[in-house]
């Protein structure tokens, strides 16, 4: 089933709220464990055979272009042949990934859903993956392609419970009786990790923001459908996220790692 279908990965946002890090590179190659945020979500999407990328570049994409490009070498040993042409770089070990991945660049300022729009091209299939290039989870794709599928809709989002910025303190008669640090929020949100068919085209522009009026749309038509997911996700959206995550690695707690090292 994941064969062909392609995977499109919005990277084209500024991420001015993590501006300590995204100054000098996109918000995808912040890093977690010492690899790009990135690479960790396209390992997910490969773990389940999907291996087909595009990426929608935007603020800073030829940073992106550029770790794709030096991927191989820089994380291996390697022998360098001076004159020696296309040849030159003889790589000791190899990589996992067997990707094929496509650079778009969608603008600097493109809002998201006009970056869907003009990487159309290249979403070719009965309907594609897409996601945002900040976003960690464990959500099982094939699950939620199969009900994509069954749904028969123009457009699928994953439902999730974000995690309460703050601790919260239960009382009884005034008393304090327990705390309770950032609970799962019983309320649910776009976490990404959407399914598109062909269909999706027809709600979008340049212009279009796609969180507004597309999926308002989409919804307003009953052509948008919901896959809850209960388990892990979060986004990396603030430094303190940042410090955050690279922590749970650090300690080996790793719910978004659904691969084998």
């Amino acid at each position: 089933m994941a064969e062909n279908v392609k995977v499109l990965i919005l990277c084209g946002g500024a991420g001015t709220r993590l501006r300590e890090e995204t100054e000098y590179k996109p918000k995808p190659l912040v890093e977690i464990g010492g690899r790009p945020i990135l690479w960790h979500i396209m390992r997910h999407y490969a773990v389940h055979g999907f291996t087909e990328f595009i990426l929608a570049l935007g603020y800073k994409g030829d940073r992106i272009k550029e770790y794709f490009l030096n991927y191989e070498w820089m994380g291996s040993d390697f022998t360098l042949r001076l004159g020696a042409g296309k040849d030159r770089i003889i790589t000791h070990g190899s990589r996992p990934e067997n990707w094929k991945i496509t650079f778009v660049d969608t603008g600097s300022k493109t809002p998201t859903g006009g970056r869907v729009w003009r990487a159309r091209k290249y979403l070719t299939g009965d309907y594609f993956l897409a996601t945002y290039g900040d976003g960690l989870s464990n959500v099982h794709l094939h699950d939620l392609v199969d009900f994509h599928c069954r749904q028969k809709k123009a457009a699928t989002l994953t439902a999730v419970h974000p995690a309460s910025a703050f601790g919260v303190i239960e009382a009884d008669d005034g008393v304090v009786t327990s705390f309770k640090e950032k609970p799962r929020l019983a309320g649910m949100i776009n976490g990404g990790f959407f399914v598109f068919d062909q269909r999706i085209f027809d709600y979008l522009d340049e212009q279009a923001v796609l969180e507004e009026a597309p999926l308002r749309r989409l919804a307003a038509e009953k052509q948008l459908a919901v896959f809850t997911h209960q388990d892990f996700w979060t986004c990396m959206d603030t430094f303190k996220d940042v410090e955050r995550l690279n922590a749970m690695w650090e300690r080996n707690e790793r719910p978004w790692q659904t691969w084998e090292e």
